[in-house]
C-alpha cells in the first residue's frame, strides 16, 4: 500500500542557510518544474461526531477529479505506519514576542514524545531571507529537542519563500508517509514570491501541511464594516486547506493543546487514496472526495493537483 507525506513548519532561530536568495529577482524554487505527476496521493481524514471513522474500506469512498469519477487504484489506512515529519520553524524577529518560541519548542516536544517506531523528524528554519536545514531527518529525539532549545529570533520574514522550499527539505525522508507543520505568526515582509506561487509548489509536491498560527487570528472574523481583522490568517488558512491540512489559530495554552491533539489524531487516522495520471494537458485539476453513509461526517482532503487527468475513470 502507498502512504502519504507529512511535514511540519515551525518558526525558530537563526541557523546557517542551506538555501538563500541572493539574486535581485529570483525565480520560484526549481522544484516547481521538477515534480513529476505520474501518481497522485490524496490523504483523507473522516471525522464522525467527536471521533474518527476508523473502519472504512475502499468501497466507502468516491473520488472525483474535475467533477468526473476517477478510479481509486491504491488504498492505505494503517494508523501505525511510520512518518517522515518536517518542522519548518519561523525564527524571524517577530517570533521573539509573546513567548512564541517557547510555544514552538512545546510543539517539538509533543510530537517527539508521541513518536512511533520508524518515525523520523527534520527541522528547517527561516529568518532574514534565509532558509536552511538545522537538523536533517533523524530518529534521535534528543538531538531535535536540544536543537530547539538553542533557538533565537532575528531578522526579517520571508515566509512564502520558505514554504516554497518545503518539497526540497522533505524529499530526503525515507518514509512514504510524510507530513508538514508550519508554526509561525504569519508575518511576511521579505518574500520574493507570492503566497499563490508558494501554495502551488507545495500542492504539487503532495505535502499535507498543517499550520499553527501564533496570534494570527481567525480568517473569518470581520469588523463591523465587514473588513478582515486578521490579514495573515487568510493566507495561512488557504495553504493548509489547499494541501489537505488544517489551520489553527493559537492565542491561549488550551488552544495549543487542542490543536496538537487534533493534528496528531489526523495524521495517524488518515486514509490515503491513490491514482495514476494518464495522457492530457497538464493543468490544475480539482479533487473531491465523498464518503458513503452519514452525511454529517466531516471530510478533510487535498483540493487539487496540477498535472494530466486520471488514467482510469471510475464508476
Amino acid at each position: 500500500m502507498t502512504a502519504i507525506p507529512l511535514v511540519f513548519l515551525l518558526a525558530a532561530t537563526a541557523v546557517p542557510a542551506v538555501h538563500a536568495w541572493q539574486e535581485p529577482e529570483p525565480q520560484p524554487p526549481a522544484f516547481e518544474d521538477q515534480v513529476s505527476v505520474g501518481y497522485v496521493l490524496v490523504p483523507v481524514v473522516v471525522r464522525a461526531g467527536a471521533g474518527y471513522a476508523k473502519n472504512l474500506d475502499e468501497d466507502d469512498f468516491r473520488l472525483l477529479v474535475d467533477d468526473r469519477p476517477a478510479k481509486i487504484e491504491s488504498f492505505e489506512r494503517r494508523a501505525e505506519a511510520p512518518a517522515s515529519v518536517v518542522f519548518l520553524q519561523d525564527l524571524s524577529g517577530s517570533m521573539a514576542n509573546a513567548g512564541r518560541l517557547d510555544v514552538s519548542r512545546e510543539v517539538i516536544n509533543f510530537f517527539t514524545g508521541k513518536a512511533l517506531p520508524g518515525d523520523e523528524f527534520a527541522i528547517a528554519t527561516f529568518a532574514g531571507g534565509d532558509v536552511g536545514v538545522e537538523v536533517p531527518f533523524t530518529a534521535d529525539l534528543t538531538v531535535l529537542r536540544e536543537s530547539s532549545q538553542a533557538w533565537t529570533a532575528w531578522g526579517t520574514t520571508a515566509l512564502h519563500d520558505a514554504v516554497a522550499w518545503l518539497p526540497d527539505v522533505s524529499i530526503s525522508g525515507k518514509n512514504p508517509k510524510r507530513f508538514a507543520l508550519l508554526i509561525t505568526d504569519g508575518v511576511d515582509n521579505a518574500s520574493k514570491i507570492t503566497p499563490e506561487q508558494a501554495r502551488e509548489i507545495v500542492q504539487k509536491s503532495q505535502l499535507p501541511t498543517y499550520v499553527l498560527g501564533l496570534g494570527s487570528g481567525n480568517p473569518y472574523e470581520l469588523t463591523e464594516q465587514g473588513e478582515k481583522i486578521y490579514r495573515y490568517a487568510d493566507v495561512l488558512s488557504l495553504l493548509a486547506t489547499a494541501t489537505g491540512g488544517r489551520y489553527f489559530s493559537i492565542s491561549r495554552p488550551e488552544d495549543l493543546n487542542e490543536a496538537l491533539t487534533v493534528i496528531l489524531e489526523d495524521l495517524r487516522q488518515q486514509y490515503v487514496l491513490g491514482f495514476a495520471t494518464g495522457d492530457g494537458p497538464s493543468r490544475f485539476r480539482r479533487v473531491q472526495v465523498e464518503v458513503k453513509g452519514d452525511s454529517r461526517r466531516s471530510i478533510v482532503f487535498r483540493r487539487g493537483y496540477k498535472g494530466p487527468p486520471p488514467a482510469t475513470p471510475g464508476g
